[in-house]
């Protein structure tokens, strides 16, 4: 282990903030895991949500969990605007997710050069950003960027100041092949040059190179706070009361809730000795309680909306076991936090959950196939409390812990400090073929 703390700048595309609470919380478990051996400072430069003609950024900086976090807001004088030109909308994710009131043809054509500015803004951002940090005497001895779109100015800045920089990807759009124009030469642009990528899964590794990016890749997956997620001894649990299961993750369709509400609904007719319990939010979130009261599952189903993840914590500690039902997954942060409870699992075979969950903590059943599912659950709601509480708990402590992975990103950042993580043979024939 590192026994001289490191300076690692992680420069994140997505992290929780007051717009976003619950965005990026994965980056942030990894940062506070990566601050476990080393000095790490996040920078988290995004779009403003609420735009103001007297400001073109706007900084804020705190110390979280002892981590100095800076977050910059960008775009705010020209994107208002811009807005204002066009009748888009307020709180847009980015500059290229506006929705005009012009003509389908206007639309068409400043797609391109809203997606150009947009960038530009984010680079200048990031720089100045970074000038502002090495001239207040802070400069890192590793970048680490958190999703490819970070790493872009990453290896600007890389470059230009003489520093390593790795990529950490999280991002599920490899996985269906969902990278637009313009994202696959950032893609491209940013993971070819990075000394090396690290993504969360194996299934989200073989995804990137499916895209013909070419590097040296190790496997991190994501990190779970055990002080958050933790392992109850005494189980105040009733074997007579109906049991509980847990689903946990964005209402949104790659989430598979859907399958989830029809598998329940199937077994409704077999069995009534169970409650289904859904936390969190999103944009199908209406769809999926219209469903649930069209299945007529709504008397043995609830929606609890966005909680804190201490409250989810809470939950999961009181549930039998967590469901995840995802069409596919980078990673499946639910798992092994459900896991780290103590708590068996049923997920689908998508991606990186197929690589978190064996015979010991769960089942794992196909993608999109509610009567496979349904049969996994009717299972587990007989077999739940056969499983080890504790030796699903160490399996996650030892796998996601934030000491686990805190250690193998030291081990990645010495050998780079070293130089034994170099540009790639890869590298050294594309530039000699130039």
């Amino acid at each position: 282990m590192n026994t001289q703390r490191r300076r690692i700048l992680f420069l994140v595309a997505w992290y929780p903030s007051e717009d976003n609470p619950v965005g990026g919380i994965f980056v942030r478990e990894h940062a506070r895991a990566a601050h476990l051996c080393n000095d790490v400072v996040v920078l988290y430069v995004y779009l403003d949500p609420s735009p103001n003609i007297w400001r073109l950024y706007r900084t804020t900086e705190y110390i979280e969990d002892g981590i100095r976090t800076i977050r910059v807001k960008y775009g705010g004088a020209l994107l208002y605007i811009w807005l204002k030109l066009t009748g888009g909308k307020r709180n847009p994710e980015s500059i290229a997710d506006l929705e005009l009131k012009h003509s389908s043809i206007w639309s068409q054509l400043s797609t391109i050069p809203v997606a150009i500015a947009n960038d530009l803004l984010y680079c200048w951002s990031v720089v100045i950003s970074f000038r502002n940090l090495v001239n207040g005497g802070w400069k890192p001895d590793i970048i680490h960027a958190h999703v490819f779109a970070a790493g872009a100015p990453g290896v600007i800045l890389g470059k230009l100041y003489r520093i390593p920089i790795v990529i950490t990807e999280h991002w599920d759009v490899f996985l269906d092949r969902k990278l637009t124009f313009f994202d696959r030469l950032k893609a491209r642009f940013a993971m070819n040059r990075a000394k090396i990528i690290l993504p969360v899964s194996n299934a989200l590794k073989m995804a990137i190179e499916a895209y013909g990016i070419k590097n040296e890749f190790r496997v991190i997956p994501n990190a779970v706070n055990t002080e958050v997620f933790y392992l109850m001894h005494t189980d105040a649990r009733s074997v007579t009361s109906k049991k509980k299961i847990l689903f946990v993750g964005l209402l949104i369709p790659v989430k598979g809730v859907p399958f989830l509400l029809q598998a329940v609904s199937y077994l409704k007719g077999q069995r009534r000795d169970f409650v289904l319990d859904i936390i969190g939010n999103g944009t199908s979130r209406l769809e999926h309680e219209e469903l649930a009261r069209t299945l007529r599952v709504l008397d043995i189903v609830k929606f609890h909306g966005l909680v804190s993840k201490v409250k989810v914590g809470e939950f999961m500690r009181a549930c039998d076991f967590l469901v995840a039902p995802s069409l596919h997954e980078t990673f499946g942060v639910a798992l092994v936090e459900a896991m780290a409870c103590g708590k068996p699992v049923v997920a689908t075979r998508s991606g990186g959950s197929g690589e978190i969950v064996d015979d010991r903590v769960g089942v794992l059943v196909p993608p999109q196939d509610f009567k496979a599912l349904a049969k996994a659950i009717d299972y587990m709601l007989d077999n739940c409390r056969s499983y080890s509480p504790e030796e699903i708990a160490q399996y996650a402590k030892e796998h996601f812990g934030y000491k686990a992975i805190g250690h193998k990103l030291d081990r990645i950042y010495s050998e780079l400090v070293l130089g034994d993580i170099g540009d790639s043979d890869i590298h050294g024939e594309e530039e000699k073929s130039h």
